[in-house]
């Protein structure tokens, strides 16, 4: 059973908006702190959204105000929903999942295998 399985992204115009979602085993969801990143072609792995415990949650200057972060505990799922998406934030997207607080630093422990979200101007 893979850890983690993101899945929602798509090719949607500037302006629109996407929900990526991210299933985790139960193992991997107990784990305290969630994260997605993302990477586009030439450029590094970069912190996009983080949620840690008590709901707890931080943004990337970037995507502050257009991106917000959640998680269902019940479902074992963390969701990226995006809004107002702009050319640049064309990347690979990646859920990750750790015990320890990562913040937005790529140092997690578990990756999903990431979901393309293109958008077009």
């Amino acid at each position: 059973e893979a850890p983690l399985v993101a899945s929602g992204g798509a090719s949607v115009q500037a302006g629109g908006s996407l929900r990526l979602s991210c299933a985790a085993s139960g193992n991997t969801y107990s784990a305290s702190y969630m994260a997605w990143f993302r990477q586009a072609p030439g450029k590094e792995r970069e912190g996009v959204a983080f949620i840690g415990t008590f709901e707890y949650t931080t943004y990337a200057n970037s995507v502050k105000g257009r991106f917000t972060i959640s998680r269902d505990n019940a479902k074992n799922q963390l969701y990226l929903q995006m809004n107002s998406l702009k050319p640049e934030d064309t990347a690979m997207y990646y859920c990750a999942a750790d015990r320890l607080n990562w913040g937005l630093l790529p140092r997690y422990t578990y990756w999903g295998q990431g979901t393309q979200v293109t958008v077009s101007s």
